[in-house]
């Protein structure tokens, strides 16, 4: 049993901490002594620009998320004047940021096969995803594990080599209050008595390593459903204990209603034998009782012991949820973003002649794979474009340059002066970084 819809392309993501990058690239010895105490010191200066820019993201995106924030009653926040614009800006800046910290949105066809499939979680779900406004999934970096799977009705396990996210962000939005009245209570009814986030909020849940084929049971108001087996097991042995004793009960009833109906004044006559039937036919129906309540509560506890399996392979991945985490979602972004702007600068500070972006993303991701033995698929436009906004980078047709350190190193710090001379003047920060 193997999973082959694996996802073949590297991942966009750079899973290195600051300082093993600053370290590895220091290490490399294409600087001088003076050239590595400027690099570090271009490091830190650039981070710090970064944190600042998503500062202001941070707020920008707390600030319109609050109209949606299902921990926020509706009556307690101040309605937007445009809701449907304000949920338009909320889901552009939520995608922004996630593509940003590199991220890859999962298409509706690929979430739809991996519904299909059974990872950790062994049994069969229903997830709602018709009856809300509009769902979304992001994933970032991959891997491949192996898990034992039960066969045979749990008496045998075969390994499985299942595809692990390791990072998933959900994104939920419900419908607003201004639906209609059949529409309201048809989804009510296909919740099981009504969602449990309320009307126009916008749902937010961060997991870490979740199996593709467990992504249905990250849904919110997901149900566990009996499988046609577990109907079976629960099924026949009622048809097979039941009918004997409704069959027993067929010729006792009519004696039993005679008896109800002599005590009740409704019947005069009573033959010797009939109380004794009676109480052989009220023994019938309190067996055929304890049978189906044994049997309902069997179904319960099958139920229960899905719901645990459910819970114990979900509750413990979720590591964030809705305003949460955004706080997150910018420092990853922020950090992924500092990195590949760092890479593309060292790349072109270091090479012999200016480069083309090919050539420049191929140099980063072989520097990548030979110092630190990360594969991944380098984002260089993204990165040149954040060179080229703070004004390090320089073009000549096709080829490629950056200012030399102690330019950049001056460079960023009138950009870091410019932040609090425009707060100064407008009297807020940057009015965001696109």
């Amino acid at each position: 049993m193997r999973d082959t819809a694996a996802p073949a392309q590297f991942d966009r993501v750079i899973r290195l901490r600051k300082t093993e990058l600053i370290g590895g690239l220091v290490a490399e010895g294409s600087l001088d002594e003076a050239g590595e105490a400027g690099f570090r010191q271009l490091a830190r200066q650039l981070g710090a620009v970064f944190h600042y820019q998503y500062f202001e993201e941070l707020e920008r995106l707390r600030e319109v998320y609050f109209h949606f924030d299902p921990e926020i009653d509706s009556r307690a926040s101040d309605a937007a004047a445009d809701l449907e614009a304000a949920y338009r800006s909320l889901r552009d800046e939520v995608i922004r940021i996630l593509t940003e910290a590199n991220f890859v949105e999962i298409a509706h066809d690929e979430m739809m096969q991996a519904f299909a499939e059974h990872a950790r979680v062994r049994v069969k779900l229903k997830a709602p995803v018709g009856d809300y406004r509009d769902v979304r999934m992001f994933r970032r970096g991959h891997h491949t594990e192996t898990i034992e799977a039960p066969v045979w009705f749990g008496l045998r396990k075969r390994k499985l080599d299942v595809v692990v996210y390791d990072d998933v962000v959900l994104m939920v939005a419900t419908w607003p209050g201004n639906v209609t009245r059949s529409e309201a209570r048809r989804l009510a009814r296909s919740h099981g008595g009504g969602q449990k986030i309320r009307s126009g909020a916008v749902l937010f849940k961060y997991f870490r390593h979740v199996a593709r084929g467990d992504l249905e049971a990250l849904f919110p108001n997901v149900r566990v459903v009996m499988s046609l087996f577990d109907q079976l097991a629960l099924g026949v042995p009622a048809l097979v204990g039941g009918v004997p004793i409704l069959i027993k009960l067929a010729s006792t009833l009519t004696v039993l209603f005679v008896v109800a109906g002599f005590y009740l004044g409704l019947s005069g006559t009573l033959r010797d034998n009939d109380t004794e039937q009676a109480l052989a036919a009220l023994s019938g129906l309190f067996a055929l009782c304890s049978f189906m309540l044994r049997q309902w509560g069997n179904f319960h506890r099958q139920s229960l012991i899905h719901q645990k399996q459910l819970t114990d392979n979900v509750y413990y991945r979720n590591v964030n949820n809705n305003s949460g985490i955004f706080s997150y979602l910018i420092g990853e972004a922020e950090d992924q973003d500092w990195k590949e702007a760092l890479l593309s600068y060292y790349g072109l500070l270091t090479a012999s002649a200016p480069l083309t972006r090919e050539a420049l993303e191929a140099r980063v991701e072989e520097l990548l794979a030979r110092r630190f033995g990360v594969s991944a698929d380098f984002a260089t436009e993204a990165a040149l474009a954040r060179l080229k906004g703070l004004d390090l980078i320089r073009e000549c047709g096709d080829l490629l340059s950056v200012l030399p350190l102690p330019d950049a190193l001056s460079r960023l710090d009138k950009e870091w002066q410019e932040f609090f001379a425009m707060q100064g003047r407008d009297g807020g920060g940057l009015q965001g970084r696109r």
